[in-house]
């Protein structure tokens, strides 16, 4: 575990300007620093970086935080590995300290199974290289694939020998333990005790997890044995979840968050061919059918994907069914199909990268329009088929979560179907709805148009908008205790004291609606009770995740006031700093001021039950003394209240 005071020192050496301009382009603008968004893809820029805070804000993805959470972000990193980096980044000494000792077993059983897999990496690495079946076997194959000693070493590739204990031999030899070998998936144990390599006569995929760790390895036999798999590949273990691991995003992620694309193969081989040739922002997932945790990792990166097919029809039929998971997943796909008899890795090598590249930009669809096209062209002279086709492709746009661009692909299909909108819009709703029923929320509804809005009962509309004002003043009251908790405010209210002094004493008795940002009182509360005064930062290197993502929303903004209107044109704007006085009392009174308001609704709804005289009284008499702390609050305020 690394120490408190090794945390401490690399966030206090740490520049947040410094670190993601490794990363981003950042501009000044005014006393922060904006930059195009590096997680959607947009052309007005909305990142913003506040060096005075140590924070950074993305508001077209909502994203934000300090250093460590935005190379979390960016690389996909853990909190550890983040503080590694800038550890190596600045060159602080990372001091460890003792865990409790299952903690302790634990990270030692995880760090021992990424050792043991990079020794294998480098073991196999080795064998291809400078074995006699590595050099006559291995590399030939990758030649021949017209593979770069280059474009090996950087996948670092390698070879596996026909012997059955090759490699559990040479690691239990140089004091690698046998039962950890099998936990990595390297080795594999019999019934009856006997023990051999998983991996033999085959070239060897290492198999890399975000951060460029070997957390698997993926195998090709190279002899034709009927007896035997193509490929096989590690066995799931503690470090490895094929569900959540995509092939070459460690390579790739890189140039897709440059390109703000991201190409999706079939194997281990296309990758690296595209690789080669130039393309780069490619990854596969490994042959098996997409997950929803890969469909996430994806999206960490871009939202945009292309799907690359073989050229083989029956194949593009097969696995185009797990597409629909993408479009679940919110990411805009697009498809495009190779040639009869060509795959990524033979076309990429025929074409060259500028020629391969313009054949898929001419060549892809969006994956409706690919999928619509592809099966009504098998089924155009069946109507029971064309009808199951229909409904599926129906059932695939239902997937998409925006409402607008279902009804695109609702227009668009309907004139490629040569079948009524209408028709099809009835089919959507009908799989909605059933979806729903299924998942146990909810029927699915049309929106309300605006002349059933107005309809409405007037109490509902206003006690909904009373409610949400309520909200609103709750947040802003939290954005002036986290902003300026630490801040110093006097006048005729209030005697000298902190912000946070001030504010806590005085909403003591107030509960908030909105859960986090009850949260954050609490917290300020509690750590005021132990004599500290805490502010913004302390929350987001401490809070929860939800609570770190909302601190950051209140503490930064879009805009901010030009130092010219004072240094050019002598025109003083006051800013905010310097009226913590009024901000924060006022603040506080507008908020139990809504709240009041709402209580007298309250009061005023129970006045339409069956009551009997002395509980008529004894609410009416509730109602009068809200309506004077109502008046009472309205005239610091300013405000006119009907009475």
């Amino acid at each position: 575990m690394i120490s408190p005071a090794t945390i401490e020192e690399i966030k206090n050496r740490v520049d947040i300007v410094e670190v993601i301009g490794d990363f981003l382009t950042l501009k000044r603008s005014g006393s922060s620093y904006k930059a195009n968004s590096p997680f959607t893809n947009e052309k007005t820029p909305s990142f913003f970086v506040v060096p005075s805070k140590g924070i950074f804000k993305d508001f077209s993805s909502g994203k934000g935080g300090d250093a460590i959470t935005f190379l979390q972000e960016m690389d996909g990193l853990s909190y550890i590995e983040a503080l590694k980096y800038l550890a190596q980044k600045y060159g602080i000494e990372v001091v460890e300290e003792e865990m409790s000792d299952e903690a302790q077993e634990a990270q030692n059983k995880r760090d021992s199974l990424y050792i043991l897999l990079n020794y294998a990496k480098e073991f196999y690495q080795k064998l291809l290289w400078e074995s006699e079946e590595g050099q006559s076997i291995g590399l030939p194959y990758f030649h021949e694939r017209d593979f770069t000693d280059q474009t090996i070493q950087e996948f670092e590739l390698g070879y596996s020998v026909s012997e059955w204990d090759h490699l559990l031999k040479k690691a239990t030899k140089e004091g690698h333990r046998k039962e950890l070998l099998e936990e990595a998936g390297l080795i594999i144990t019999k019934e009856e005790g006997r023990s051999y390599d998983r991996f033999r006569n085959r070239v060897i995929f290492p198999i890399h997890n975000v951060s460029g760790k070997v957390v698997a390895f993926g195998a090709r036999i190279l002899i034709k044995d009927k007896k035997q798999p193509k490929y096989i590949n590690s066995p799931e273990t503690e470090l490895y979840n094929k569900s959540k691991i995509l092939y070459g995003l460690f390579q790739s992620k890189r140039e897709i968050h440059q390109k703000d694309n991201v190409f999706l193969v079939e194997g281990y081989t296309d990758v690296i061919s595209m690789h080669q040739t130039g393309i780069k922002n490619v990854v596969s997932s490994s042959g098996t059918a997409l997950t929803a945790d890969q469909v996430k990792l994806i999206k960490r990166f871009t939202e945009n994907v292309t799907v690359i097919f073989d050229g083989d029809a029956a194949g593009i039929r097969a696995s185009i069914r797990g597409i629909d998971m993408l479009l679940e997943g919110g990411l805009n796909v697009r498809a495009v199909a190779l040639p009869e008899g060509e795959d990524p890795d033979s076309y990429s090598k025929e074409l060259g990268a500028s020629a391969f590249q313009h054949y898929i930009d001419e060549e892809s669809q969006d994956i409706i329009q690919f999928k619509t096209k592809l099966f009504l062209k098998e089924a155009n002279n069946d109507p029971v088929k064309k009808a199951g086709v229909i409904k599926d492709i129906v059932r695939s746009i239902t997937k998409i979560d925006d409402p607008v661009k279902r009804n695109v692909y609702l227009k668009e299909c309907s004139s490629l179907m040569g079948i009524s909108e209408s028709a099809l819009i009835a089919e959507q709703n009908k799989i909605l709805i059933q979806r729903s029923k299924e998942q146990g929320r909810p029927e699915y509804q049309t929106p309300v148009s605006p002349q059933e809005l107005l309809s409405t009962q007037p109490d509902t509309l206003e006690e909904t908008d009373l409610i949400h004002v309520i909200e609103l003043q709750e947040r802003e009251s939290i954005r002036v205790l986290v902003n300026y908790a630490r801040n110093h405010i006097a006048g005729q209210e209030v005697q000298d004291q902190e912000v946070a002094n001030y504010f806590l004493s005085e909403i003591d008795e107030v509960q908030f609606t909105n859960p986090v940002y009850r949260d954050i009182l609490e917290i300020f509360k509690n750590k005021l009770q132990e004599g500290q005064i805490i502010d913004g930062e302390y929350l987001i290197q401490n809070g929860t995740e939800e609570i770190k993502r909302t601190v950051v929303d209140l503490m930064t903004s879009k805009h901010e006031v030009s130092e010219n209107w004072e240094k050019r044109f002598q025109i003083y704007v006051p800013k905010e700093e310097d009226q913590l006085k009024n901000v924060t009392y006022s603040n506080i009174l507008r908020l139990k001021f809504r709240i009041v308001q709402h209580l007298i609704e309250e009061e005023n709804k129970k006045l339409k039950n069956n009551l009997s005289d002395e509980e008529l009284d004894e609410i009416l008499d509730e109602i009068s003394e809200l309506k004077k702390i109502e008046v009472s609050l309205a005239g610091f305020l300013g405000n006119v209240v009907v009475k």
